[in-house]
């Protein structure tokens, strides 16, 4: 039986990036070639300078090469799906997508590679223009500033997204996920399965799967119509519900919800509205060049006065002097 050409998956690290979600995929490449005792999968990691690239956590990885010297692949076309080009972000990506960067994945879009991206890497996807009416998907985090920011990018909260020549991982471990998906693509679920026993991943995730925790764990309670309303909360944070309606339409007295946010969660629903309206707009804040009142009604806000003096008493800094501080993971 003849083995067939390895996969190439070129790992861009951008600066500050996030080490886990590239530690994960580069890991399931090589339990990939160890499980089936061929080499199955080749990988070479690429940056800025060509020298290092600095993970989010300080630490230092040696790269096998620059951006310049990285375009083998891209001499002559390859054979669509032999390459496969891997974007890790982290903090502060918009920095990240500087022209050299963007420059350089457009060749390897050109040359017939699959373009793909982990953690907040596809920001960078989007600005190279690469996930235009395409399905896609980010860090939950970023996902809210990401949506303002490319609106003609068809965004998903699941794990990861394969559309074909584009493919996506939130972060964390789902690229776990999203590389178990190809390789069993590749090669039959039965390699696919040897790899997450290594790993410990007890259950491989699909493209359906969400993101995050379900509301009902996230929260520490099992209460339907708690996760109901908060689930509610959540879809509707641009127009706020009132607490009045809310309970209502879960079948209760506006009485009875106070009581049953105040069991559990220790504050009261519009307390609990305000503090996730406001976990948007900073997330807003930090990931996006929206202006102050682009936020405010983003966030469910009509008055930036208003904005200002919630953001303030939830924060203890004004979205002001908050901006510009930082970005999410």
């Amino acid at each position: 039986m003849t083995t067939p050409k390895p996969r190439l998956f070129t790992f861009l690290l951008l600066d500050r990036f996030t080490l886990l979600p590239f530690s994960c995929a580069i890991e399931a490449l090589r339990l990939a070639n160890r499980a089936a005792g061929a080499t199955f999968y080749n990988w070479r990691l690429v940056g800025m300078g060509g020298e290092g690239a600095r993970c989010s956590n300080g630490s230092q990885l040696r790269l096998d090469g620059g951006l310049d010297d990285a375009g083998a692949p891209t001499e002559r076309p390859a054979l669509h799906g032999d390459h496969v080009v891997i974007v890790c972000g982290g903090l502060d990506v918009q920095k990240a997508a500087v022209k050299p960067v963007l420059s350089w994945l457009r060749r390897q879009e050109r040359s017939g590679a699959i373009i793909g991206a982990v953690c907040t890497g596809a920001w960078v996807l989007a600005e190279a223009g690469m996930l235009d009416g395409r399905r896609a998907t980010i860090h939950w985090e970023n996902h809210d500033g990401f949506a303002e920011a490319f609106p003609e990018v068809d965004l998903y909260r699941s794990v990861f997204v394969n559309d074909g020549s584009r493919i996506t991982a939130a972060g964390g471990t789902s690229s776990i996920d999203l590389i178990l998906h190809l390789i069993a693509q590749d090669h039959g679920d039965t390699l696919a399965t040897q790899i997450a026993d290594q790993m410990l991943h007890t259950g491989i995730r699909s493209g359906q799967d969400d993101q995050r925790l379900s509301i009902p764990t996230r929260i520490g309670v099992r209460h339907p119509r708690l996760a109901e309303v908060i689930a509610r909360m959540e879809a509707n944070l641009e127009e706020p519900i009132s607490p009045a309606r809310l309970a209502t339409d879960a079948g209760m007295s506006t009485r009875q919800l106070e009581r049953l946010f105040r069991r559990y969660l220790n504050r009261s629903p519009k307390r609990y509205y305000m503090e996730t309206r406001l976990a948007r707009a900073r997330n807003l804040l930090m990931q996006t060049q929206m202006s102050m009142i682009e936020v405010a009604l983003a966030s469910g806000f009509s008055s930036p006065s208003h904005f200002s003096k919630c953001y303030r008493a939830r924060y203890g800094s004004t979205p002001y002097r908050e901006r510009g501080t930082g970005g999410a993971v």
